[in-house]
């Protein structure tokens, strides 16, 4: 069983639209998981124009890899790299610590993530503007 980086079980991060690297709604990771797709983030406007700055287009569908494209307010496994990539140019994605693997503090010291840690609120529409 995976954990959090809270130390407790992973909890889901999202299934709508469906996410992890393994399409089954939570952060889990494993070998084949090069990216380390670990951390849990809610997604803004922000994020996603960063990620596509730097080659990682996140809004454009993907049909083959199950990958449906991303809102602002989506909840989405990212991996630890280009989430932290975005944290040095100042536009992280808030993050959902229960459903972030612990993985990721192979890359992201958790003094960081706590930074952007949120609930996700029951109206993701504050996100929308970047």
């Amino acid at each position: 069983m995976q954990r959090n980086v809270l130390g407790g079980p992973l909890e889901p991060c999202g299934f709508d639209p469906l996410t992890g690297f393994f399409r089954d709604g939570t952060c889990r990771t494993g070998p084949e998981d090069r990216g380390s797709h670990t951390i849990c983030a809610v997604v803004t406007a922000e994020f996603l124009e960063h990620q596509r700055s730097i080659g990682n287009d996140l809004v454009t569908p993907v049909p083959h890899f199950r990958f449906p494209g991303l809102s602002p307010g989506d909840r989405w496994c990212v991996t630890a790299r280009n989430w932290l990539f975005a944290h040095e140019a100042g536009v992280a994605a808030p993050v959902v610590l229960a459903a972030t693997n612990e993985a990721v503090l192979e890359v992201v010291p958790l003094e960081i993530l706590e930074r952007y840690a949120v609930d996700v609120p029951e109206d993701p529409s504050g996100l929308l503007d970047g």
